[in-house]
């Protein structure tokens, strides 16, 4: 029996090139085949899909451009410019329908009988857009349907302009050829969830899937009562999903006993006890991968140990390990813990102590460019916050570089920039900047491919870099075409991998504090990428909240530092004296955490009755501030300009130095179960992130506000002359007062010099009389 696989009735008829068609061709026979075959195997009536189109259990997610990646205005030009989108797909989801909402305007110039929008996904056509004269420089909106059988992992959707203004010989570089790709152009994706098997080789999938964008969540579930070691090892596995999850952030949802929907990890021991959920033997530190009992589809990740230490070590196993493990359960014998860290050697940081190659970054691919409008080569760079660059010329960039040379000299150039910040432009020469003749002097070697090496020193700027710097680096080839001269995309660019960043003749010494280098770099704790020297202090008996808080604080240190927090102490506010000799990270509220009460008067936050109070600069120590040299600045008040309610809301973010022990640091998270939400969202979102500075930041939804105020302290160390210059510098009245103190020495000196001659002359004298 023959069975004919026809079009649904709702799909889209697209007409596509030859090679296009025979694509979709073999996508849709592959699928009548599979759709034959899960007939044959599960009999009966098909389910309707469910109200709104979703089928039953789908969830549907809709992903505007910066979502996506692309953070940045979106214009194609000339005769055939292009922008690629990408997008992917858990690994746990299956689509069942797509569609592509893109807002759009264009050039008037365009005559509609020659110019289209082209929109393909992964190089297969779904849409031709005409562009009418009507509409042209009008915001404009289509709805363009996508087979689901288009879509894979990993997918790209291009929206090309096929343009043209005149019907003779045009200029393909001509201003009027353009088209306008708004931010708020959407992708909607339905998608059912897709049951995979119990295999520890598929780590960290399905709790965290590189192909999703969107902020991770990963629930944790306590089997038994949540102390220090238990915390530690949670904070071990937290920082590893903070180190995956990068820049889309990760929180983790605390549950007691009660398991979520979804994906979890699990914490147990012979001894917990979880509804619905029945434990294997546990023997030792071992993981397993097990069905949510709660979810046909979701699963449990089981970090399982017979006391709290054998979790940490199953913990420090599953983070630093996981590719070695496979099947359903695994046992972990004879784990070793790697010796500790060397401060600033995180994976992520750009290291101390020797120049770093580009291609420790990144791949040669993501460092070569083509087209006469090219995507920009783009670095991330994590710098130590505490780099000292004072008084220098600026981070050395030894910058090796390659491109398709130009014909005759122009203007072409290759631009840098870090964030923002334009540092200088590099020109691209031509190769016979005399003429091709075999006599030329000037004549430039290529390289063997075609293209001309280039090696240049570029000096960037100390105020441009922060902890979390982007290089750019944009070229720029100059059109040779014009009105009847064909241009020819030949043109490529290239940055060689070899290229190298050096800091490592900068020393480290930060004024304190500075909540701007822990929310961007996790300074100080990060300055050690296990976190050895690190504790965290948390309430007698702390909540779900104080727990969340915790977790997600560890797991943006580890996407800081690239490195699981291995060694990281958690402790009550009884035990802090113990941990004394170690960075503190104190979390709670007001109430719960007894040490905000203790250490009131070094915090910039104090409790008056049962509301928050701000400690106010006095004239006083402004007075005594200008004569040691204390910092100021302009952009953040020195005093309480802010007010600060006592429903709840408010998360407060302080840091001062350690009471303790001199040098070392505090950080004070002040949060509640109806504020942690707003301090994790606010280091989590590069928009809010920037605006935690000075001592002392007050978070309230998305509003985020900033003070410097308290006893400023240093950490680090400097040369015995820079820390001189550096002292003198920064204090008027002390250079005065040196200048003075040298000034009197210098007269005592001449005058007992002066005096001392005199009693010679005098001498000679007498004797001459005698």
């Amino acid at each position: 029996m023959s069975t004919l696989c026809a079009r649904r009735p709702d799909a889209p008829l697209v007409r596509a090139p030859a090679r296009a068609a025979t694509a979709v061709l073999l996508a849709a026979a592959l699928a009548c085949a599979m759709g034959a075959t899960g007939a044959a195997a599960q009999p009966g009536p098909v389910a309707a899909p469910a109200a709104g189109g979703a089928a039953a259990g789908a969830s549907v997610r809709e992903l505007n451009l910066t979502q996506l990646g692309i953070d940045y205005a979106v214009q194609l030009r000339g005769i055939s410019g292009t922008i690629g989108i990408p997008f992917n797909v858990r690994a746990d989801e299956l689509v069942t329908a797509a569609s592509f909402k893109l807002n759009y305007a264009y050039s008037p110039s365009l005559i509609p009988e020659l110019s289209h929008l082209k929109v393909t996904v992964n190089d297969v056509l779904v849409a031709t857009l005409p562009v009418n004269r009507a509409d042209a420089g009008k915001p404009q909106t289509a709805e363009i349907p996508i087979d689901r059988r288009l879509i894979t992992e990993f997918n790209r959707i291009n929206v090309q302009l096929v343009g043209h203004y005149t019907r003779e010989c045009e200029d393909p570089a001509h201003t009027s050829l353009w088209a306008h790709i708004d931010a708020s152009s959407a992708l909607k994706l339905t998608v059912a969830p897709l049951k995979l098997a119990n295999d520890l080789a598929k780590l960290p999938l399905p709790f965290f899937d590189r192909r999703d964008v969107q902020r991770a969540r990963i629930p944790f579930v306590f089997g038994t009562a949540a102390a220090g070691p238990v915390l530690e090892a949670a904070g071990v596995v937290s920082s590893w999903f903070g180190a995956l999850a990068d820049y889309r952030g990760a929180t983790f949802p605390v549950s007691g006993g009660d398991l979520p929907t979804g994906h979890a990890v699990v914490f147990v021991t012979p001894e917990s006890s979880i509804p619905g959920l029945a434990l294997p033997a546990i023997q030792g530190p071992g993981l397993a991968v097990v069905d949510n009992p709660r979810d046909a589809a979701g699963k449990l990740l089981l970090v399982m140990g017979r006391t709290p230490a054998d979790l940490r070590t199953a913990a420090a196993a599953l983070t630093l390990n996981s590719q070695a493990f496979a099947g359903a359960a695994a046992a972990v014998t004879a784990f070793q813990e790697p010796p500790a860290r060397k401060p600033y050697d995180a994976p992520r940081w750009v290291p101390s102590d020797r120049a770093l190659q580009f291609g420790e970054l990144t791949t040669a691919a993501d460092l070569s460019v083509s087209g006469y409008n090219p995507d920009v080569v783009r670095v991330n760079l994590q710098l130590p916050p505490d780099l000292f660059t004072w008084r220098s010329r600026g981070i050395p960039l030894d910058l090796r570089y390659r491109y398709t040379p130009r014909v005759r000299p122009d203007q072409s150039t290759l631009n840098v920039n870090v964030n923002e910040n334009f540092v200088g432009g590099l020109p691209l020469r031509s190769a016979n900047p005399a003429g091709d003749r075999w006599w030329n002097p000037l004549a430039v070697k290529l390289m063997p491919d075609g293209t001309l090496a280039e090696h240049k020193e570029v000096i960037l700027p100390p105020l441009a870099m922060g902890p979390r710097s982007q290089l750019r680096l944009h070229y720029y080839f100059e059109p040779v075409g014009g009105r009847c001269v064909p241009q020819l995309d030949n043109v490529r660019g290239a940055i060689d991998p070899t290229s190298t960043i050096d800091v490592s003749g900068f020393p480290h010494f930060i004024a304190m504090p500075e909540l701007a280098a822990y929310a961007n770099g996790g300074f100080p704790f990060s300055r050690m990428a296990d976190l050895s020297e690190t504790a965290v202090i948390l309430p007698a008996q702390p909540d779900s909240a104080d727990t969340e808080t915790y977790l997600g604080l560890l797991g943006q240190i580890g996407r800081s530092t690239g490195y699981p927090a291995l060694r990281v102490k958690v402790g009550t506010p009884s035990e802090a004296v113990q941990l004394a000799d170690k960075d503190l990270l104190v979390i709670g509220n007001l109430q719960s955490q007894p040490l905000f009460t203790q250490w009131a008067d070094k915090m910039p936050l104090k409790r008056n009755g049962a509301a928050p109070e701000i400690k106010l600069g006095s004239w006083i120590d402004n007075t005594i501030d200008f004569v040691i040299g204390a910092r100021t600045r302009e952009d953040l008040p020195g005093s309480m300009q802010i007010a600060i309610t006592g429903d709840g809301r408010d998360a407060v973010l302080a840091g001062f130095e350690s009471p303790l022990r001199g040098g070392r640091s505090v950080v004070a998270a002040i949060t509640g179960p109806d504020s942690k939400e707003a301090l994790l969202n606010t280091l989590m979102t590069p928009e809010l992130l920037k605006r935690v500075q000075g001592s002392m930041t007050i978070m309230r939804d998305t509003q985020v506000n900033s003070v410097l105020g308290g006893d400023t302290y240093y950490v680090g160390r400097l040369p015995p002359i820079a820390w001189v210059q550096w002292n003198l510098s920064r204090s008027p009245l002390m250079l005065a007062g040196l200048v003075l103190v040298l000034a009197l020495l210098g007269a005592a000196v001449s005058y007992a010099g002066l005096q001392l001659r005199a009693r010679k002359r005098l001498s000679v004298g007498s004797a001459k009389t005698k």
